[in-house]
């Protein structure tokens, strides 16, 4: 943490790390703005995953290994548990040793006749899975559109790591989130309740805590934007306030309005993801809510 909030000091336009968003009460401010009325992404993807059971389970086909990267609480995946019995295993993959086993121990117990396999890994990277059921067909489950936290070299990265999971024979399903009305995105990203802004500040306390730097939230406003040209959200801290922030004994002076960058959400239109993934895999099927605001894919490997 202190290598890389350093590296975002210093550079011309001043960044922190979104993954630093998530300490205990960045985890309970997250789950918080997933319920406001404005924040459309967590309950349209469930209402796709509830809607369309049936065709997802004839696309992932039996004997399924389910493989979720970044799994989290898999509060998501629990309906694919609950209602796929072609699922034989799961393996959650987090790169926190100590919730991911909370997390399985909790998950055997509601599901014992599924094998419960956590993988304690950078899933940014290339992962070696434990050798289990070699026979079943392994399915990558990334839901929440966190794909689109990614800058696109990032995401192309992953979709090899993916589809080195995969295999010939697997599949990835993914949640993406859909460009749509600016105002319906924007409205999403500075909630009336200010729950967002809080979520964005408490990066600082989070980071003061742990590295010992002396940020003070207060003297930051919330922003979050639409990058027409890059076709992405970003959020951004103001300065309300010229000040100095120290970290490590070094020091930096913050310019009234200056901001510092802390997140990217990327939004794409069907052919534009098509063609991001299309060196690794190929989308065989999209379901879409009503409204078209958020799409759930599932995408095939190439032949590498």
């Amino acid at each position: 943490m202190l290598t890389e909030v350093l590296e975002g000091l210093r550079s011309r336009q001043k960044f922190l790390p979104s993954k630093y968003f998530y300490d205990k009460e960045g985890s309970r401010l997250f789950d918080e703005i997933t319920r406001l009325d404005e924040y459309y992404p967590t309950r349209t993807e469930r209402s796709i995953l509830e809607s369309n059971l049936e065709d997802i389970s004839d696309h992932l086909g039996e004997k399924i290994m389910l493989i979720e990267p970044g799994s989290g609480s898999s509060e998501k995946t629990r309906i694919l548990l609950d209602e796929l019995s072609s699922i034989c295993c799961y393996m959650p993959i987090d790169i926190s040793g100590e919730y991911l086993q909370k997390v399985a121990v909790q998950l055997r117990r509601d599901y014992p006749e599924i094998t419960i396999e956590p993988v304690v890994a950078d899933y940014t990277h290339a992962i070696e899975l434990p050798k289990i059921h070699n026979s079943a067909r392994k399915i990558v489950f990334f839901p929440g559109s966190t794909i689109g936290n990614f800058e696109p070299d990032t995401a192309m990265r992953f979709f090899k790591v993916i589809r080195g999971l995969t295999g010939n024979g697997g599949g990835l399903l993914i949640g993406v989130d859909l460009k749509k009305d600016l105002n319906i995105l924007l409205n999403a990203y500075n909630d009336s309740k200010g729950i967002t802004a809080a979520f964005n500040k408490n990066m600082l306390t989070h980071i003061n805590r742990e590295i010992g730097s002396d940020f003070e939230p207060g003297y930051f406003d919330h922003s979050a934007i639409w990058n027409e040209d890059k076709g992405r959200i970003e959020m951004h801290l103001i300065a309300n306030r010229s000040h100095t922030i120290t970290v490590e004994g070094e020091s930096f002076t913050i310019e009234e309005s200056e901001s510092i960058h802390t997140e990217n959400s990327y939004k794409y239109s069907l052919s534009d993801f098509s063609d991001l993934v299309s060196p690794w895999f190929g989308v065989r099927k999209v379901w879409t809510d009503p409204k078209k605001y958020f799409s759930l894919q599932y995408l095939s490997p190439k032949p590498q």
